[in-house]
């Protein structure tokens, strides 16, 4: 694979993590993220698979020792485990990690694959256990499916990672008991604060959870202490003390984490993006087929140029989303 110059952003950030939505598509239809009727990209405007290992592997060889496939659903996108087994031949020759963000309802299915295709972490999203709750927050969802793609995860061998976006009045009451079940199972817990991205069908400020509080709270039932670990994302972690699992918090709102930002992310459609909070975008799908690999890289370090220093997040009564597209599009 033939070098080029790293990835140092503007400010001086070094890039080593890629983030690829490889599909827009999701089979829930969760109240933050998305809206009840949702319009999708046409099939013929996506990357095609080989177009996606190509970039893929370009940023390896500049850097990148990280790659997250997400979307939408990954596993909704037929070819989502050819590229991981495309991708995960690099461990270990530039790559260190190949991860996978879920929502957990097709995990069942793909977990062992996923594991012999070089994946050894997954996210799972889960806002609730309750079956209730969880259908309401995902107006679709079967908690159970989710439940046993976890169980089916961790019998291949994959470590677990819940992802949980707090939001008020709907799971808040259950963070505590969400924590204690991760515990019993040795998962990881990250929590994260609802992000204004897309429009939605309600105002994001009526289930706006800061974390501030919800971790003191956490604090007056568990023994948390600081815990250093880096899993090359946002979050700051706190481990239970005593036990296996480490609580993350991501906060863009209430404590903003953009100085130490190490990422870009890479649309189903081609577009890498250089901050989830902006819209400048560089066309990489243009350039790959343009260009080549030549074009490719130049595009990479316009992208690199235009990286900004931070997001504009803010959540107000009637305020406009801080970018129209969805976290579907840009991956969550």
């Amino acid at each position: 694979m033939a070098c080029a110059p790293a990835l140092v952003d503007r400010h001086g950030r070094e890039i080593s993590y890629l983030r690829i939505s490889v599909t827009d598509r999701c089979d829930l239809r969760c109240r933050y993220c998305m809206s009840e009727k949702m319009t999708f990209l046409p099939r013929d405007a996506l990357l095609r698979l080989e177009e996606i290992a190509l970039i893929a592997e370009r940023f390896i060889a500049r850097g990148v020792r990280k790659i997250r496939l997400t979307g939408g659903e990954p596993l909704m996108r037929r070819d989502a485990l050819d590229l991981a087994r495309r991708l995960g031949r690099w461990i270990g020759q530039g790559l260190d990690e190949l991860t996978l963000t879920t929502n957990g309802t097709r995990l069942a299915d793909h977990a062992g694959a996923l594991f012999d295709a070089g994946v050894r972490r997954v996210n799972v999203s889960l806002d609730s256990r309750d079956p209730g709750t969880f259908r309401h927050i995902t107006r679709t969802g079967d908690v159970a499916r989710v439940l046993a793609g976890i169980a089916a995860a961790r019998a291949a061998g994959l470590a677990v990672k819940i992802n949980m976006v707090a939001l008020k009045g709907l799971n808040g009451h259950e963070i505590a008991d969400m924590l204690a079940w991760c515990v019993a199972e040795s998962f990881d817990l990250t929590l994260i604060e609802t992000m204004p991205l897309g429009l939605i069908d309600e105002d994001r400020i009526d289930r706006f959870l800061p974390l501030t509080g919800v971790l003191a709270d956490l604090q007056e039932r568990f023994p948390l202490v600081r815990d250093g670990h880096n899993s090359g994302g946002p979050a700051r972690y706190w481990r239970v003390e005593g036990t296996e699992t480490r609580l993350g918090l991501i906060s863009p709102l209430t404590s903003n984490f953009c100085s130490t930002c190490n990422r870009v992310r890479l649309t189903t459609e081609g577009k890498l993006f250089m901050c989830l909070g902006q819209e400048d975008q560089v066309d990489l799908k243009a350039a790959i087929r343009s260009g080549g690999i030549a074009a490719l890289d130049q595009a990479i370090d316009s992208a690199l140029d235009h990286k900004p220093a931070a997001h504009d997040f803010r959540i107000e009564r009637g305020a406009a989303p801080a970018v129209a597209r969805h976290m579907s599009v840009t991956g969550g």
